[in-house]
């Protein structure tokens, strides 16, 4: 604990740490910790897992006292991260500040009841725009401000919804920005809303001497029989397995469990509780598969995976490095799979761009073809397996198909009937018409009486 007590924590703090497990800084927070404690801008880039919450949460644990308004606000991307933010700051501090984490998805008259007399506000921007809005929650007497995952946040489209909340806060303040990249647009960001901040770079905290990363070129009708594959040869542990879209995911937590792999999906449009409650059964191993969205890459605190899955590639390199950096974390050995089928092709070429990612190939193995489940309502997708035996994507036997097939086409036939039939009545009816009034009908008749009139 020598190593903290000279970045400055207090005596409080340092019991906090040591029974937390704390035994030296890592390398954000040897160079960043000293910085945020005097009071400066910070630029931070870094990774997840390079124990930057510690850095932003360091002044609001030591410089904050209990006032009964809000005074340091923390802005995250997503509703998960806001909670392990939250968690880890109450776990930090000693000194009872209230601390409330703010995102959508949840009870707003709960969070407005509890916003009157919070200290520390840990939120995602859309939900704290809706407080500004409606006037439940003040930032004019912010002192600290934090954006963390702030190239997440941007690339979900809040940026110009992290401007209006920065707007409403003191031009006098310490702000914090942390990103794992520092692109153009986050270097403009900063120097509009910084003062003379200084920016503080660290390596990835996966270690890539222990991580190894292969993969597998496979027909589009084997690649979720290979997965099932390498999950029940391996027994990894803990896994996560990586999907582009929401609908993958929950087929691929469906398939898994038919197939008696216990999994569990993770997205956005799961509600808050059930999230959060998928991440805690996971944390506690009492399920060994978790499924899914680039949510999960980024900011969550999920310790102990061996290994990851990309089952749909990501569309850049810095998507893939986000996801394989859930494994090999803090000196432990990880492995990152890719499951190439044709569809994938273009997004792992882009991936592959990147010469610092050294990605192996690895041969097939002979494996069982399995039989899945689409189900009614999900589009065909390539690579999510072969339809076999009577089955067919809406879960109709072949036999019953021909059977709604021919009621279908003689259901048509007989509209295309009627529908002839009443052209025929009416051209008759018309027919009559002319021979009475002149060759145009209704026309004619309508003429024939107006010429009738002027004579």
């Amino acid at each position: 604990m020598e190593q903290f007590e000279k970045l400055g924590f207090s005596r409080e703090v340092l019991s906090v740490l040591k029974t937390a497990g704390f035994e030296k800084p890592t390398e954000i927070q040897e160079k960043a910790i000293p910085l945020a404690l005097a009071g400066k801008d910070i630029i931070g880039g870094s990774f997840t897992g390079s124990g930057k919450t510690l850095v932003f949460a360091s002044p609001i644990i030591e410089n904050l006292n209990q006032k009964n308004y809000v005074q340091a606000l923390v802005l995250t991307p997503t509703r998960e991260l806001a909670e392990q933010v939250a968690d880890s700051i109450r776990n930090f501090s000693k000194k009872n500040l209230k601390i409330l984490a703010v995102y959508g998805g949840v009870d707003i008259e709960a969070q407005i009841r509890k916003l009157h007399n919070t200290e520390i506000v840990i939120g995602t921007p859309g939900r704290i725009l809706d407080h500004l809005k409606r006037r439940t929650l003040s930032l004019d007497k912010i002192k600290i401000l934090v954006l963390d995952e702030c190239d997440r946040m941007f690339d979900m489209g809040f940026y110009r919804d992290v401007e209006m909340i920065i707007q409403q806060c003191p031009k006098k303040r310490q702000t914090m920005l942390f990103s794992a990249t520092i692109s153009s647009d986050i270097d403009y960001f900063a120097q509009k809303y910084t003062d003379d901040a200084v920016e503080v770079s660290v390596n990835s905290y996966v270690d890539a001497s222990k991580l190894k990363q292969v993969y597998y070129d496979v027909p589009d009708s084997l690649k979720f029989s290979l997965l099932v594959h390498l999950l029940k040869k391996e027994n990894a542990g803990l896994v996560m397995v990586f999907c582009n879209t929401r609908r993958n995911v929950d087929f691929i937590v469906e398939n898994l469990n038919n197939a008696g792999i216990s999994a569990k999906a993770i997205h956005g449009g799961l509600n808050q509780s059930r999230r959060i409650r998928v991440l805690e059964d996971f944390h506690d191993n009492k399920v060994g598969v978790l499924v899914c969205t680039d949510v999960a890459a980024r900011g969550l605190d999920i310790k102990g995976v061996t290994r990851i899955y990309n089952y749909d590639l990501p569309k850049d390199s810095k998507d893939y490095i986000h996801r394989i950096g859930r494994t090999a974390r803090a000196g432990e050995e990880g492995e990152a799979i890719n499951i190439l089928a044709s569809r994938d092709y273009e997004n792992f070429g882009k991936i592959m761009n990147n010469k610092s990612l050294l990605i192996t190939p690895k041969e097939m193995p002979l494996i069982e073809q399995i039989k899945i489940n689409i189900g009614f309502g999900k589009r065909r997708d390539l690579g999510r397996g072969r339809r076999t035996g009577n089955d067919n994507r809406f879960g109709i036997k072949r036999n019953q198909r021909s059977q709604k097939r021919s009621s279908w086409k003689k259901r048509i036939g007989e509209r295309k009937l009627g529908r002839n039939d009443s052209q025929k009545r009416y051209s008759d009816r018309n027919n009559r018409r002319t021979n009475r009034f002149g060759s145009r009908g209704y026309s004619n008749r309508n003429n024939n009486r107006s010429n009738f009139r002027r004579r």
